[in-house]
């Protein structure tokens, strides 16, 4: 056997061993969040620096490395957290698992990486947050809704608990409302964007105001057919 083989198996016994599972979980959510985080953030701000931010080269690329970096090691720090969370509130309960568990981790892992510190005051961090807040509220809103053991909202796949039935809607409202909540949701969210883009601009993300900017204002100023065709001005 080589040595290659050797420590290979040698590497393969460690992380097969079902003593070493708790540490390596958190050790390979780290490494999820590293490499999740830099797929993610690389293509963005490589597209919004050479589209919107000016500056020589070395700036911009400072800038992608930069974004990149910060959004792959918030989401590692995050990851770190949650899964130690987890292990040590499962732990405590005697090793079993409780609904309130992945609360209590994520309320830990959201206060310690993204709510306080430079990260709070950050566009990077802010746009994620904003993202899963309108992620969350979707899903609080289908569980609202669909009565408990009843799955047609959010799928079958989702368990067969189903929601919560907040508000005890009949059949029919709750056919009407899976048929108009979605339309009215995205229409009232641009209708609120663009009356803040157009009334505060101040008020929104850099990154999503710099993009409206581009899209709309410039629509309005050209001088001749190379910055009505090809770019803006």
């Amino acid at each position: 056997m080589s040595s290659y083989e050797a420590l290979k198996n040698s590497f393969e016994n460690v992380i097969l061993d079902p003593k070493n599972k708790a540490p390596l979980v958190i050790l390979k959510a780290i490494r999820n969040g590293i490499v999740y985080g830099a797929k993610i953030r690389f293509p963005h701000a490589l597209v919004m620096v050479f589209l919107f931010r000016s500056g020589t080269l070395q700036q911009k690329i400072k800038a992608i490395f930069k974004a990149t970096r910060q959004h792959a090691t918030n989401l590692a720090k995050f990851a770190f957290l949650y899964k130690s969370s987890m292990l040590a509130l499962r732990t405590s309960n005697g090793g079993k698992p409780a609904a309130a568990h992945s609360f209590l981790a994520g309320l830990l892992g959201g206060y310690v990486v993204f709510g306080q510190g430079e990260n709070a005051k950050s566009n990077v961090s802010q746009q994620i947050v904003i993202y899963l807040f309108a992620r969350v509220a979707l899903a609080l809103a289908s569980l609202a809704v669909q009565p408990p053991g009843e799955n047609t909202l959010v799928g079958g796949t989702y368990g067969p608990h189903g929601g919560i039935g907040l508000l005890r809607l009949s059949p029919e409202n709750t056919e009407l409302l899976k048929k108009y909540s979605w339309p009215a949701f995205a229409s009232l969210s641009w209708a609120g964007v663009m009356w803040l883009f157009e009334t505060y601009p101040e008020t929104l993300q850099p990154s999503l105001r710099a993009s409206m900017v581009y899209i709309y204002d410039n629509a309005e100023k050209w001088n001749g057919a190379r910055n009505f065709l090809w770019h803006n001005e």
